[in-house]
């Protein structure tokens, strides 16, 4: 269950912002997750509601994971999402986006001075 692991890891991430921003809460964590990271990205978060509940820093937060899509590149120049088979010359090409868990925004509630 890797999910769990990427759930925490989102949590420490967006905890040690909000902390290094004297947050007082911590609204909404935006995560990239490609489509070929091999993730649920339900059960993260399911998972990251789970690891949240005893934070009061995380009191209303939400996690928002929105699908990144799949980018490949050949040695002949295609640029594409095709996977398997360069369309192009036959050959298979190299992933370069896609595989990734990104936490992309983290919005705070910050005590106004």
């Amino acid at each position: 269950m890797h999910e769990y692991s990427i759930a925490y890891d989102i949590y420490t991430t967006a905890r040690r912002a909000a902390i290094e921003n004297d947050a007082k809460e911590v609204k909404c964590v935006s995560v990239d997750v490609g489509k070929l990271a091999m993730v649920n990205p339900e059960q993260v978060e399911f998972l990251f509601n789970v690891i949240i509940e005893d934070d009061p820093l995380f009191s209303g937060a939400q996690l928002s994971c929105r699908e990144a899509e799949a980018r490949t590149r050949c040695s002949c120049g295609y640029e594409g999402d095709e996977r398997f088979v360069c369309p192009r010359c036959g050959k298979l090409p190299e992933i370069v986006a896609g595989m990734e868990i990104v936490v992309t925004n983290i919005e705070i509630e910050v005590d106004e001075e």
